[in-house]
């Protein structure tokens, strides 16, 4: 086996058609982490002239001239391979401490057990835990901060669109169905528009007090994935104008209904039914033209960013404006993107994170309880491992952090 450094055309070669393939190992991030000023460097292992092994990995100057190294959802290697795994590291290591490195940290997409859609482990399923060990024996240790998304929901894309719908929480498909009657109109953003997506995002943000990315990155984003089709920013938006006129269509129709079973005369429960029905249309028809006075005849309610890249239809955020939830809109913006992944032969479509805590009590329930309803099922992956490369430096760090904390 013999250790070397990639071109990237060589390591874009190989990552595309490994099983453990991320965006976050794609030379589009590795240009993103260059911008922002991190070095970049694409190694690997070749054995009789093959890649065997590859990684991109990217370091930050921290203290004392000493550089953290890491290897985002890398390496790209089969952790039960020991032989392989153990080479790998031990010139990785090398090579980063040549180059003033003092740590390496890891993520790789790699499960750790099979779970099922209640997070319940799946007995006589995928089992990675040797490799954990493999890990652990060359020195790795478990990240208690791991900065990537640990547990996942994903759907295979196996069935047809009416079989989807049909396996889904009835909750979930009514929201779906209420979103179509209303017209929502679900699009892709363009450049320009980033900074509605932005404040789309903010608004669940500030609701669920989590930090959003600012302006840039997702400029970046569009500029280093879009080119290559390997990133959507949607939109969905209410069309007051056509809603109104939807519903000024069913309410005539209704009347014409009850006039005809007022001339059969028939029986005043069955009437009854249709002149509720024309109350309730009548309230919506009042709300709508309140929001359309309120915020104009487009009004933008949700958004998705979402990576498609490999497998993989990846729903990377989503953001929602409470006051218009009621409408449909986060339930048609994912319906809408499984049809993408259908349509475009990808194989899962990965709702991506969520806790990993099955309490209902949970703070962060809703998250999955909302993913959950589109049926699938939880992926736990191995988390996030470190080497300390330099332990002079790496207690030195630790040691500063725990003063500092």
């Amino acid at each position: 086996m013999k250790f070397k450094e990639l071109t990237e055309q060589e390591f874009s070669n190989f990552l595309d058609k490994h099983p453990l393939r991320n965006f976050l190992q794609t030379p589009n991030i590795a240009h993103m982490r260059k911008e922002a000023g991190r070095n970049i460097y694409y190694v690997g292992v070749e054995e009789d002239e093959k890649l065997i092994a590859a990684s991109f990995i990217t370091s930050k100057k921290t203290h004392f001239g000493q550089q953290e190294f890491y290897a985002p959802r890398g390496l790209l290697v089969d952790y039960k391979d020991k032989k392989t795994l153990e080479f790998f590291v031990e010139n990785l290591k090398e090579y980063i401490k040549a180059k003033k490195g003092y740590i390496l940290r890891i993520d790789p997409y790699y499960i750790k057990q099979q779970r099922d859609i209640n997070g319940d482990i799946v007995e006589g399923g995928i089992d990675n835990r040797s490799a954990i060990k493999n890990l652990e024996d060359l020195g790795f240790q478990k990240s208690k901060t791991p900065e990537q998304v640990t547990w996942s929901f994903v759907l295979d894309l196996d069935k047809s669109e009416e079989e989807l719908l049909k396996n889904m929480r009835s909750f979930t498909r009514r929201n779906i169905n209420k979103a179509i009657k209303n017209k929502i109109v679900v699009r892709d953003a363009k450049y320009d528009e980033l900074n509605l997506v932005k404040e789309l995002l903010d608004s669940t943000c500030e609701r669920k007090h989590f930090a959003n990315r600012d302006l840039k990155y997702f400029q970046d984003m569009y500029k280093n994935f879009k080119e290559e089709n390997l990133i959507k920013f949607v939109i969905a938006e209410l069309n007051t104008d056509i809603m109104l006129e939807e519903l000024n269509q069913e309410q005539e129709e209704t009347k014409k209904i009850i006039e005809k079973m007022k001339q059969q005369n028939s029986k005043a429960e069955k009437i009854k039914k249709h002149q509720d029905n024309l109350e309730k249309m009548n309230k919506q028809t009042e709300e709508i033209k309140t929001l359309q006075k309120e915020y104009g005849k487009i009004i933008p309610a949700s958004t998705g960013v979402f990576i498609t890249y490999g497998d993989d239809v990846l729903y990377l955020f989503g953001g929602n404006r409470k006051e218009f939830m009621h409408f449909g809109t986060p339930y048609i913006i994912q319906w809408e993107m499984i049809k993408y992944g259908l349509k475009n032969n990808f194989k899962r479509y990965n709702f991506y994170g969520i806790s990993g805590n099955f309490d209902k009590n949970d703070k962060d329930y809703g998250i999955y309880d909302f993913k959950k309803g589109f049926t699938g099922y939880v992926e736990e992956l191995i988390g996030e491992y470190f080497l300390p490369i330099n332990k002079f430096y790496y207690n030195l760090f630790n040691l500063i952090h725990k003063i500092k904390h």
